[in-house]
């Protein structure tokens, strides 16, 4: 009798359930996109979409004007509400078998945001170099929408897993893009236009991954690929071996890590690591005779910190780590980061550091190449307005020594998936234009790029105004690499130089601008902290290209064109504002020269009015002259009187 019972509640259960999604189904349903807080673009028609029971009639009203449609068979809808001017918050109705109202909505301009982690950047990660900015960023009109991570081979998707709109305050903003946020602030601050940010970007990405498959038809080998990951067995199949042998080289590593063994393990405070050796950090400890290997290092030091120090919240920085590290501060676990890439920023609480002696403790796991303490951080411990320096001599002991940790396939860099994943769901919003911060996973094939950037450019202006959602050339905005990595003191070839000039050239494409930033990288940092100088730079390229201000002056000089007079290359420019000059007042640097043979040298270069002669006394038939060609061009500065930067380039075709 039971079983029979249990039988029949299975059964009704059943028909409630499919009763509910069939109910489901037939409702007006919207993609998360339209949703509160949006920004709808002004002074354009604008889409409205979702889905509901084939057709069914959907009646949009908002702002005065009521539109409607009827649902496709394929149980789609799509409307236009008519162009408007700026304004809000306004509400919307949406009448079908079912009602729905949204609120809070703005009028301005929406800006697409996608490209790499300095890109996906959050204003979080450059808090104290922004403090003052984020406590102010007390602006309802500026938002955000941002898309997590997804990827898909199969098909493009019709929308977004999550997400929703965010209003700029001091609390939500450390969630925004910090170039985007610099970028919509400085539009608000001189349009007072509210600004709607669509954050679609992910980390170590390279742009073929950003296209759509009619688009990488012009990539066979990337196509080649984007069709193989089609089979998602194969990638399950790749992913469940791949996780088993990280986790078994992560278990490995724990069983021989002596730091753990023994009575005392040696984050204990009581241990005694006197005879340990010493080395001087920031630095890698190959570089101080430590065998070559990967696996787990251990690094000690006791500091004497002042009684004053000692009552309150006190922050310990351990600049950046190569590859991941557990921190522990008198014994107790402080905190920990996974990655190479992030800034090491511990907040410690109150009571844990005491007066007198005290022992930090940094277990470090190399995973791959050198490990160890990048340079010129911020390694120091702060409290009471008070800071100790933590740079000089620590302890350390080797753990435990391993092979590299095997490889992970990262899907989400291969071509057509975050197009299918992240674009495609958007390509129906109604935009201003785009933002684009992309390159650094570019420069393996530089060649590549002179092509891939322009075919995602048309891939994208195709889809939105094929949609009805952007003119078919709309204003697209990029970043030029920045400076990066050790500088060199000789002229030498550099595939960041060659993805820079790659960039350059796409400035042909119609309606496009480009930020050069070489002034605003670190040589040790791939992800640079002076987001605002980007953020304005792309601003300034909008005030151009976007909103046609004729009188801006957008960006640093331009090279056109060369020609020869004797042993010298005389050089014009476009974008030279007011003038030509060398920032620092002294002599033009970062100037090479080179004739048949291909052998650059440093040039002389001097400004003559909107020109600038180039020679060199060593090179008697020159052809080609190049600037800041370099990885990291330290010293460049040729810029405009307007304090914009002019974009490394070559004379070369």
């Amino acid at each position: 009798m039971k079983s029979y019972l249990f039988f029949c509640l299975q059964v009704l259960c059943t028909g409630v359930c499919l009763l509910a999604s069939q109910t489901g189904f037939g409702q007006i349903r919207l993609p998360r996109l339209v949703s509160n807080g949006m920004v709808l673009q002004r002074e354009t028609p604008v889409n409205i979409w979702g889905w509901a029971k084939a057709a069914e009639n959907v009646r949009v009203t908002f702002n005065g004007q009521s539109n409607q449609t009827v649902t496709g068979q394929d149980g789609q809808w799509k409307l236009q509400l008519p162009a408007m001017k700026a304004g809000g918050p306004y509400q919307m109705q949406i009448d079908g078998s079912n009602q729905l109202t949204l609120t809070d909505i703005m009028v301005g301009d929406v800006w697409l945001c996608s490209g790499q982690s300095n890109m996906a950047l959050p204003m979080e990660r450059v808090k104290e170099r922004y403090g003052e900015v984020i406590a102010a960023a007390v602006n309802p009109a500026i938002r955000q929408f941002f898309l997590p991570t997804r990827y898909n081979f199969q098909a493009p998707m019709d929308d977004v897993p999550a997400g929703k709109w965010e209003l700029a305050s001091p609390q939500t903003v450390m969630r925004f893009s910090a170039v985007a946020y610099f970028f919509a602030k400085d539009l608000y601050e001189k349009y007072h236009v509210p600004i709607g940010l669509i954050n679609a970007s992910v980390g170590g990405t390279p742009a073929e991954a950003w296209l759509s498959k009619e688009a990488l038809n012009a990539f066979p080998a990337h196509l080649a690929t984007a069709e193989k990951l089609k089979d998602s067995t194969y990638i399950k199949s790749v992913q469940k071996s791949e996780q088993l042998a990280v986790r078994s080289w992560y278990a490995q590593l724990r069983r021989q890590d002596k730091g753990w063994q023994g009575e005392k393990n040696w984050a204990d405070p009581a241990y005694n690591a006197s005879d340990w050796p010493t080395m001087q950090l920031p630095g890698f400890w190959e570089d101080a005779g430590v065998p070559r290997g990967n696996g787990v290092v251990w690094f000690r030091k006791e500091i004497d910190v002042p009684v004053s120090m000692t009552t309150g919240l006190a922050k310990l920085f351990m600049g950046r780590i190569v590859d991941a590290d557990s921190v522990f501060v008198n014994g107790i676990f402080a905190g920990t980061t996974g990655y190479q890439y992030p800034p090491r920023r511990y907040e410690l609480p109150a009571n844990l550091l005491k007066a007198g002696r005290n022992t930090l403790v940094v277990r470090v796991i190399s995973t791959n190449g050198k490990g160890g303490f990048i340079p010129d951080k911020r390694y120091e411990l702060t409290a009471g307005g008070q800071t100790i320096d933590l740079k000089g001599a620590w302890h350390f002991q080797v753990g435990a020594v391993m092979e590299p940790l095997p490889g992970t396939t990262f899907f989400q860099y291969k071509p057509e998936g975050l197009f299918n994943g992240m674009i495609a769901p958007l390509i129906n919003y109604t935009i201003k234009g785009a933002l684009w911060y992309q390159g650094e996973s570019s420069t393996d094939n530089p060649q590549e790029y002179y092509q891939l950037l322009p075919a995602l450019i048309a891939d994208w202006r195709f889809k939105w105004h094929q949609a009805g959602a952007a003119p078919s050339n709309f204003p697209f905005l990029y970043v030029q690499l920045a400076n990066y990595l050790p500088a060199k003191d000789q002229p030498s070839e550099s595939k960041w130089a060659e993805l820079r000039q790659a960039q350059f050239k796409t400035r042909s494409v119609p309606n496009t601008a480009m930020a050069v930033i070489i002034d605003a990288g670190e040589w040790n940092d791939i992800h640079p902290l002076n987001k605002e100088i980007v953020g304005k730079r792309l601003a300034l390229a909008a005030e151009k290209v976007a909103y046609a201000d004729p009188t801006v002056v957008y960006s640093g000089p331009l090279y056109q064109s060369a020609k020869r007079e004797g042993n010298k290359l005389i050089l014009t420019f476009s974008n030279i504002g007011s003038g030509l000059m060398a920032k620092d007042g002294g002599q033009l640097k970062q100037f090479a020269i080179a004739g048949t043979d291909r052998k650059f040298v440093w040039a002389t270069a001097k400004i003559t009015g909107s020109q600038i002669i180039v020679w060199s006394n060593q090179v008697s038939d020159p052809i080609t002259v190049r600037y800041a060609w370099a990885d990291n061009p330290e010293g460049a500065n040729l810029y405009n009187r307007e304090g914009l930067p002019a974009s490394p380039f070559t004379t070369d075709p």
